[in-house]
């Protein structure tokens, strides 16, 4: 699961009065007065009005997720639609959508602030006709030439551009204590996209004609009109809901931004890359296997992310993610053994490991970022400590996210020197390695900078 972005806590909680402050509301939508802190003002409306944007935005982020992940299963079905395409070719077309929505999302953050959050949920969502549209009229001609058709796919980007919004949003109508699950949920909502798009796009392209390819972009165009009508109609803009630039200027001051943005790349990005590149793994490998069941890998990831949170929260988040990358390298290994065995029960049992410890460790290591800022902050500096934090997640949420580029090409790269990808895997086992020792050495090691504190 991805991190909120870096506006989850930028609108600094006031202190909470001691009578409800009035709510005006002005046409568009716009709530000035909006204080989820206030807590007469949050039991009597504030909570209904919360609630009813957050469940069009899950709804809307779903969308933005699937979109994101349309080329992950797209891919594998382009040569039974004409297409000739090598295997470093087919990766760059799962690997371009993920590079693409991680630059977008720190932009994406700050447009809500700027636009409104239901003006910006109605723009993003419209967003979305672009990618679908453009992919249903390119795959109806094979002879596309390769760096168009690239383009084409470099589109879907924009549907992880609205994670970042959509989380951004969704963190001004909540009071810090009720935060989290609501972000949770949102984000929830976005990552079974993933699986939900890799479930029915096989069962929607199979027309009377064969492969009707287009069919996987001209599907979304009713969903997409509909969460727009429904921000538009549901909705609200928070006139107070400002941005702090300086949190990423804190942040990025701060070397714990860095090493939490390299480890969010072992997890977040393992989740993404692997998701995305999985349809095409199973296709390459095990060609006698339908790619349908590859939905199963993004499914148990999402449904795992907050079992991390949980452990987390009971053991610390560094314990559970140096838990989870040994988990991981297990599930590496074991798709080796079932690579070179040519058993496709051991390759999919394997990864469906791997994707159940990538979403543990994702909800773990969301733990862990504000703890790690909040250890040892006095009563002085923890309003500083606190923005500081809400910056490390929207950069390490983006660095995390190049995660879904860096795995597929890996793929690519070692298809094209060794002939297959168990090269590769064994570089990701190392990684996880090195991951987990750092972890450890920084967060976890008694003795440490962080002494007995659990972070």
């Amino acid at each position: 699961m991805a991190l909120p972005t870096a506006t989850t806590s930028t609108l600094a909680p006031p202190a909470t009065p001691t009578t409800a402050a009035a709510l005006v509301h002005r046409p568009g939508r716009w709530i000035d007065g909006w204080n989820p802190q206030d807590a007469q003002q949050w039991s009597a409306v504030g909570r209904r009005v919360a609630r009813r944007n957050l469940s069009v935005s899950i709804g809307a982020e779903f969308l933005g997720f699937a979109v994101w992940a349309l080329w992950s299963i797209v891919v594998p079905q382009l040569p039974k639609a004409g297409f000739t395409l090598s295997t470093d070719q087919m990766f760059w077309l799962v690997a371009i959508p993920s590079l693409v929505g991680a630059v977008l999302r720190i932009p994406y953050t700050f447009a809500v602030p700027l636009l409104g959050g239901r003006n910006w949920t109605i723009v993003s969502a419209l967003l979305l006709l672009v990618p679908t549209l453009a992919l249903a009229v390119a795959v109806q001609h094979p002879d596309i030439p390769f760096g168009l058709l690239l383009g084409v796919a470099a589109l879907a980007g924009v549907g992880g551009g609205n994670f970042a919004s959509s989380m951004a949003n969704i963190s001004f109508f909540y009071p810090e204590a009720e935060k989290g699950r609501a972000l949770g949920l949102n984000a929830a909502g976005g990552n079974i996209g993933t699986a939900a798009v890799q479930l029915v796009v096989p069962l929607v392209i199979v027309g009377a004609a064969g492969i009707q390819l287009q069919r996987a972009g001209l599907m979304f165009l009713p969903f997409v009109l509909v969460a727009a009508l429904l921000a538009w109609r549901f909705m609200d803009n928070l006139s107070n809901a400002k941005a702090d630039p300086r949190s990423y200027g804190s942040a990025a001051r701060s070397r714990h931004t860095w090493i939490l943005s390299f480890v969010y790349i072992g997890t977040f990005g393992s989740f993404i890359g692997f998701s995305g590149a999985f349809p095409t793994l199973i296709a390459k490998q095990f060609p006698e296997v339908t790619a349908s069941v590859a939905f199963l890998g993004a499914l148990v990831g999402s449904v795992a992310r907050p079992l991390g949170g949980i452990l987390a929260d009971r053991l610390g988040g560094a314990r559970v993610t140096i838990g989870a990358f040994a988990v991981m390298a297990a599930g590496v290994a074991g798709a080796v053994v079932g690579l070179r065995q040519h058993t496709f029960g051991l390759f999919l049992g394997s990864f469906l490991v791997l994707f159940v410890a990538t979403g543990a460790g994702n909800g773990s290591v969301y733990r862990m970022i504000p703890a790690v800022f909040r250890t040892g902050a006095s009563a002085e500096d923890r309003a500083l400590r606190a923005k500081a934090a809400a910056g490390c997640l929207g950069i390490a949420g983006a660095v995390g996210a190049f995660g879904g580029f860096l795995v597929p090409r890996g793929f690519a790269v070692s298809t094209s020197l060794t002939g297959n990808i168990q090269a590769a895997l064994w570089v990701i086992v190392g990684l996880y390695a090195v991951m987990a020792t750092t972890v450890w050495a920084v967060y976890a090691r008694r003795g440490g900078a962080f002494g007995d504190a659990v972070v």
